[in-house]
């Protein structure tokens, strides 16, 4: 008797829910304010009923906290170049790359209004990236700051510009807060 072999599924209706969902949050953030995002007209969007995504994520806040950690993970690569420097001021071009497309901004803006722990979808791995880096230059013996400070003196600026001010930085202008942070340690 030959062992039948079992292959997980890669998908199915789950992922493809999920998949639908998260294309349609991102449509009407591109369309409409945030304000007019419900279950109902997600639901639509998506082709599946109401229920189900009530039933998965509970509320528009639950949904957007699940869209941003999932946009927000993974999408800007660590760099290693064996410089502390070199490290964040390539990984600062990215992230203000990254914020400074409109649709990012969009999901951003509605993930952090939704309540209080949209904030932290949109950041989380932004802070762990940071951490990395730092935690790299430590273990090479270099002088680092704290993770505190670090987010402080890059990310603070650059997130307030692209969310508050409404002018996203450029890159060279991210790279440049690596300066005044490597200067205060």
């Amino acid at each position: 008797m030959t062992e039948a072999t079992v292959q997980a599924r890669p998908g199915g209706r789950s992922a493809r829910v999920r998949v639908a969902v998260h294309h349609a949050v991102g449509e009407l953030l591109a369309e409409e304010p945030a304000e007019a995002l419900t279950i109902p007209a997600i639901a639509a969007r998506a082709g599946v009923h109401a229920t189900t995504v009530y039933r998965r994520w509970g509320s528009v806040a639950q949904l957007l906290g699940d869209v941003a950690t999932s946009r927000f993970s993974g999408d800007v690569v660590v760099p290693d170049t064996g410089s502390l420097a070199d490290d964040l001021e390539r990984w600062m071009g990215d992230v203000a790359t990254d914020l400074a497309d409109p649709d990012v901004l969009a999901l951003m803006r509605a993930t952090i209004g939704s309540g209080p722990d949209g904030g932290s979808a949109c950041t989380a791995d932004r802070h762990a990236q940071l951490g990395a880096i730092i935690e790299r230059e430590r273990a090479r013996g270099g002088k680092v700051p704290s993770v505190e400070q670090a987010t402080d003196t890059l990310l603070g600026p650059l997130y307030y510009r692209a969310i508050f001010a409404g002018e996203p930085a450029s890159s060279e202008w991210a790279r440049g807060l690596v300066a005044t942070l490597l200067t205060a340690i």
